[in-house]
């Protein structure tokens, strides 16, 4: 049981630290509103995610309300549509009908985003998927709270590099649906390798078919929380470091699991996990660079940085399962250029590139998250950097995600300003070596040697 003790010692840290619950996000599974009629199919969805979901944003406000914790947003995750429409949908039109009426859905209810439109293809690609894939670009740009995931491979699996190279041109296309606002779009779409049927956050939500019919996930974050700690062990050995960080993380993560327990008892829908990955924002003290740093680097991307970002995953993980017996989705330290302040000012001061962050995915919890990339790179090289971030979590049994924007009208040296918690990006610069005869092989990469575990 969480009692009100707990709840007054993190006062302090929401009022001064930046912690913040940064999202109730409710999970709602559609296979029951398949149809094979269009119409039936997008009156079926409308229906049951503006029932089930009528009250999310009024419960998330009370509880605000009653313990004092901000919970930033109140969000939506839905089975991958790709699987819901394939009975209805015959063109990528078709599918774009059911964008607008999830978007018309999460405006009902009020919740800034909903995520789910979402394929599965880490082994192969049904006419279905290619279809969903390829209505991404209108259908993020004629809408404003869908977001898109689609899986590309995984450990068991391998790497469907046929849907690699589709998602390159994807992208830059999403890119070009919206160079009006900085492509804007791509900011909403993100590619993955061993995607977790119940993270949270945006863009890569979806409700796993495992899931239960409704279920409540919790995602909370604190970097200033830790950053704050963290100053008051300055200069200590490791093993001091790394109990701070384990401590501050549990404290973090009581924090979520009470606003979880809260939200399923007053909504009456199971609680599923809790996500306690560090996420940063754009605000002054709310960076995990800036967490880095006081680790003692000069700049996020400086030597030491990954083992420093290793460390800092590690204890983040051991604190957060000690504090809730249900935690989930992706929980360790997200590292969003845009959206981190301190990773914006260590790419502006030429400490931290590309092939850094790709090395520092290979210890951190997702990937190449929200990185601006001039707009004419080809499409092929997207593919390329997604491949191989691809492999990383394929032989890491890990999930790596890759959110790559190429801003239209945009060079190095250029910015992207997207807002709100989204932030703005410094254009980075690309290798600028083709890989275009490797990424036209097509087929798949197998699974390694190490998954055939049974």
């Amino acid at each position: 049981m969480i009692n009100m003790f707990e709840v007054n010692e993190t006062n302090k840290m929401i009022q001064q630290e930046n912690l913040d619950v940064r999202t109730i996000t409710l999970g709602i599974s559609l296979l029951d509103c398949i149809d094979s009629d269009l119409d039936k199919l997008n009156k079926n969805i409308y229906e049951k995610i503006t029932t089930l979901a009528k009250d999310l944003v009024k419960t998330g406000r009370e509880i605000e309300r009653d313990y004092s914790i901000p919970i930033v947003n109140k969000r939506i995750s839905i089975t991958p549509i790709a699987l819901v429409g394939s009975a209805a949908c015959h063109t990528s039109d078709d599918y774009v009908t059911l964008a607008k009426t999830l978007d018309r859905a999460a405006k009902e209810v009020g919740v800034n985003f909903i995520g789910g439109y979402s394929a599965l293809v880490s082994k192969g690609m049904t006419k279905s998927d290619e279809l969903l894939i390829r209505s991404i670009p209108e259908a993020l740009a004629c809408t404003e709270r869908i977001c898109s995931s689609i899986n590309l491979g995984s450990t068991k699996t391998g790497i469907n590099m046929d849907a690699v190279k589709l998602m390159g041109e994807i992208i830059h296309m999403t890119a070009e649906y919206t160079k009006e606002n900085d492509s804007l779009g791509c900011a909403k779409l993100v590619v993955f390798c061993n995607a977790p049927d119940d993270n949270p956050f945006m863009a890569g939500a979806f409700h796993g078919v495992t899931e239960a019919d409704a279920i409540i996930n919790v995602g909370v974050s604190g970097p200033g929380v830790v950053k704050k700690a963290l100053e008051q062990v300055r200069g200590a050995n490791f093993e001091v470091l790394c109990e701070t960080i384990k401590k501050t993380a549990f404290k973090i993560t009581r924090v979520g699991q009470l606003v979880a327990q809260e939200a399923s008892k007053r909504m009456g829908i199971p609680f599923g996990i809790i996500d306690l990955s560090l996420a940063p924002t754009p605000a002054v003290g709310d960076s995990v660079a800036e967490i880095l740093e006081e680790i003692g680097l000069e700049y996020a991307g400086a030597p030491g940085t990954t083992a420093a970002l290793a460390l800092l995953n590690d204890q983040v993980k051991k604190g957060g399962i000690m504090a809730s017996s249900y935690v989930g989705g992706l929980s360790g330290a997200f590292i969003p250029v845009s959206e981190d302040q301190g990773m914006i000012d260590a790419v502006l001061a030429n400490a931290l590139t590309l092939e850094k962050l790709e090395a520092m995915t290979c210890v951190c919890s997702v990937g190449l998250d929200m990185i601006a990339v001039p707009g004419d790179t080809s499409a092929s090289t997207l593919s390329g950097i997604i491949a191989d971030e691809m492999a990383i979590g394929m032989i890491n049994q890990k999930t790596t995600a890759v959110r790559l924007i190429p801003v239209i009208g945009k060079d190095v040296g250029d910015q992207a300003e997207f807002g709100g918690l989204l932030g703005y990006a410094p254009i980075m610069p690309v290798n600028p070596y083709s890989c275009e005869a490797f990424i036209n092989r097509g087929g798949r990469i197998p699974a390694p040697v190490h998954s055939f575990k049974n």
